[in-house]
């Protein structure tokens, strides 16, 4: 277990944000699908990214890793050995299901940590539908498939993630034969469909849709083909240092392409609605410490991942703020609606849930003390930004958690001027 250590700080610097891992993970997938040589440039090396990496491997991609890319030669076939990890990864479990269905052997999916506790009940009415044999531990991992999904006309339910469809587009993409739809109900997180109909485009596939309610699966030819993509920087790592530095002192933002389709670009909108200190120079975003910033409202069923860096700007901000898209909080790394209200009351913070909405009473001067991520990198990376500016230090248990998407996380809070601590301790288990 890691402790991190944050103590108040000026933030000043520079900070290049790392690759998406949204759009990683998707490359990866779409790689291993693709009859040739796949070129990824500025490839992402997260704990998530990392597992990607390594199930296109199992099932049957060669994988060359190089200083700033990784060459993925693949002849589109999917072979499976036995068992499958996905360890924490939620979006390799609900993308590589499908694909790992394509190829009708029986194959167990296991997960690590936090991924054991996800519900996956939703799977098991969609491989029924598509004709494939499931079995999970009572609507949790592990997952066994036995069976060859071929693409069918189906009806899915889109309203706890839009993974699963990203999932079924990629493996439709692959092996469609003729025109096929699915039909989503009530489908959230359309931004990260956009990602996926983004990248499914430049692999070479057919892919509409009719108001993100029919998508429709046109065949196309799979003649052997070579692509390059470059991953570009990921928005939710970015939103972190860009609220730290509306709360903490001044930095200049790079590595994000400002026409992104990822759904947490939208706290720009946010950081507009507190009124924080933002210029846009190119590619570059300069955030600067604002004087007075005010309460907001803001609807992120679209973006959830946004609700704790988003929490700490609302803390950090006079009035009371209001943030809509509880409901989304639930089936994450932890359940992150009462982890948000539990570690951060541990701080003195007033933070109240009325149905999908949290309401957030900012303005009041937080107190550090122990805390803990619950094994969250995302409460990890919220907590160590709160501890920017606080009364004391604020001490994060399991902060090792950030690896999940952001390895680098303490050290460029450090080199931006945050003090920062770490300590390693050794557990031994009776």
């Amino acid at each position: 277990m890691m402790k991190a250590i944050i103590s108040p700080s000026s933030l000043n610097g520079n900070v290049h944000i790392p690759a998406s891992k949204s759009a990683m993970q998707r490359a990866c997938a779409l790689a291993l699908l693709n009859n040739g040589e796949t070129i990824i440039k500025n490839f992402g090396k997260s704990n998530d990214d990392v597992t990607a990496i390594q199930i296109i491997k199992d099932l049957g991609a060669d994988v060359f890793i190089y200083d700033s890319s990784i060459k993925v030669i693949s002849n589109g076939e999917i072979n499976p050995p036995p068992i499958i990890n996905c360890n924490e990864s939620g979006l390799a479990l609900r993308m590589f299901a499908p694909i790992i269905a394509l190829s009708g052997k029986q194959v167990q999916i296991i997960g690590t940590g936090t991924l054991n506790n996800r519900k996956i009940d939703l799977f098991e009415a969609l491989f029924t539908a598509l004709k494939v044999q499931i079995e999970t531990n009572n609507g949790f991992l592990p997952l066994t498939l036995n069976g060859q999904m071929l693409p069918a006309d189906i009806v899915i339910d889109g309203s706890k993630s839009s993974q699963y469809l990203t999932g079924l587009l990629f493996a439709f993409a692959k092996s469609a034969f003729k025109p096929t739809v699915i039909t989503v109900e009530h489908l959230v997180s359309k931004p990260y469909v956009d990602l996926s109909l983004q990248l499914l485009k430049h692999f070479g596939y057919d892919v509409i849709h009719d108001h993100y309610c029919r998508f429709i699966i046109n065949p196309v030819k799979s003649d052997a083909s070579n692509y390059t993509y470059t991953v570009e920087g990921d928005w939710s790592s970015a939103a972190f240092f860009i609220v730290a530095a509306a709360i903490a002192g001044d930095l200049l933002i790079s590595g994000l392409d400002m026409n992104s389709c990822q759904p947490d670009k939208k706290i720009m909108e946010v950081l507009n609605l507190a009124g924080a200190t933002v210029s846009i120079q190119g590619e570059v975003i300069e955030v600067n410490k604002s004087d007075y910033l005010s309460a907001f409202e803001f609807d992120a069923t679209d973006c959830p991942d946004l609700f704790p860096s988003l929490t700490v700007l609302a803390l950090n901000s006079k009035g009371i703020s209001k943030i809509k898209g509880v409901k989304r909080l639930f089936d994450k790394e932890s359940n992150r609606a009462s982890t948000l209200v539990s570690e951060f009351s541990r701080l003195g913070a007033s933070i109240q849930i009325e149905d999908d909405e949290m309401i957030i009473a900012g303005g009041k001067k937080l107190t550090g003390t122990e805390v803990n991520s619950h094994l969250d990198h995302r409460i990890a990376m919220a907590l160590a930004i709160a501890g920017l500016n606080v009364e004391g230090d604020v001490i994060i248990n399991n902060a090792e958690s950030v690896s999940k998407s952001f390895p680098d996380f303490f050290k460029i809070l450090k080199d931006s001027g945050g003090t920062v601590s770490l300590i390693n301790e050794n557990i031994t288990h009776e």
